[in-house]
């Protein structure tokens, strides 16, 4: 049975006679209120609920005391996850040859677009503000490629219940993301303190939404640790391999750092587990060391992400660990 929930004063109740969609008048205080299909209004409810956990970890982790360093440890710092300048060169041929040459070496034929690590856009900037806070922005990504998914063209964020900066976060960065065209429109009702997004219909927007952004983080994070390794390095996002029984197989990120073996970054937005064993039999037609076949997502703790490493011969990481994860494999070569 369809459902409302006043956000003036919490009031919940259901409505069989109001269309889905439609609004009705709060049976306790009268104001307008959305009323919804039941199925969708628990589904957002559960979303809600997985980002409070999602955020309440990231918090703990944080505030996790660290553990000692080995004396002979090299120190590990991460480049801050904001925009950058444009990176120059990226989107030739040259740049991508020596990738391609490795691969031919190894008779497995490499399809490489430039455009698809062409900087002078702004999916990178987007993709590294959506990950340098995503334990906030989580629910965000999610409602949006529901939202896709459902063929819904617009919706409504709640900040109301948000702590005043983490509302004043997520505010600016649809503002920003507006700006970029990433929405069609965002309008913030200011008394009832809903952010309403309307979404674009541009296939690459919604492709960036499903998963697109996390593979530019990555490929933004690699860079960042390759910055001014010797000899320069090849970087290349959504590579097509063909190998020589003509199996095709697609790499999210690769790496080629001057003198050393390919880092692949395979890059998931949710469910990965039913892929293990399709990832470790790329890894060995590939020749990588298991350090060097990367599975990250930005769903997994710090925890899962090491006791996963150790059950199988991938390296799994999630946004925090991933440039560390580089910057050791870089180092050591």
């Amino acid at each position: 049975m369809p459902i409302y929930r006043c956000s003036q004063c919490g009031f919940v109740s259901e409505d069989a006679q109001t269309p889905v969609h439609s609004q009705t008048a709060c049976g306790r205080c009268g104001k307008p209120s959305t009323v919804y299909g039941t199925v969708f209004f628990v589904e957002e409810l559960v979303k809600r609920l997985a980002a409070t956990t999602r955020e309440l970890q990231a918090l703990r982790q944080q505030t996790a005391p660290a553990p000692p360093e080995p004396a002979a440890a090299p120190a590990v710092a991460s480049e801050p996850a904001v925009p950058q300048a444009n990176v120059q060169g990226l989107a030739t041929e040259a740049q991508h040859a020596p990738l391609k040459a490795w691969f031919a070496a190894r008779q497995i034929d490499a399809r490489l677009e430039p455009s698809h690590v062409d900087t002078s856009g702004f999916f990178d900037d987007a993709a590294l503000l959506l990950g340098g806070n995503h334990a906030l922005f989580a629910e965000l990504i999610d409602r949006v490629r529901y939202a896709y998914r459902k063929s819904h063209g617009w919706i409504n964020l709640e900040l109301a219940n948000l702590a005043q900066k983490d509302a004043q976060a997520i505010h600016q960065l649809c503002r920003q993301l507006y700006e970029h065209t990433f929405f069609a429109r965002c309008h913030y009702q200011k008394p009832e303190k809903i952010l309403r997004l309307t979404l674009q219909s541009v296939p690459a927007v919604r492709q960036f939404f499903d998963g697109g952004w996390l593979e530019w983080y990555a490929l933004m994070t690699a860079l960042a640790q390759l910055k001014g390794h010797a000899g320069g390095a090849s970087c290349a996002r959504g590579v097509e391999v063909v190998f020589p029984n003509e199996d095709l197989h697609e790499l999210d990120v690769v790496a080629l750092p001057a003198g050393q073996a390919p880092i692949c970054i395979e890059c998931k937005g949710g469910e990965f587990r039913r892929d293990i064993e399709k990832y470790l039999r790329l890894k060995k037609r590939l020749g990588l060391e298991r350090g060097r076949f990367i599975l990250c997502s930005a769903e997994l703790t710090d925890e899962q992400a090491a006791g996963l490493s150790a059950m199988y011969e991938l390296s799994f990481v999630n946004l925090q660990t991933l440039a560390p994860h580089l910057q050791r494999l870089i180092a050591q070569g």
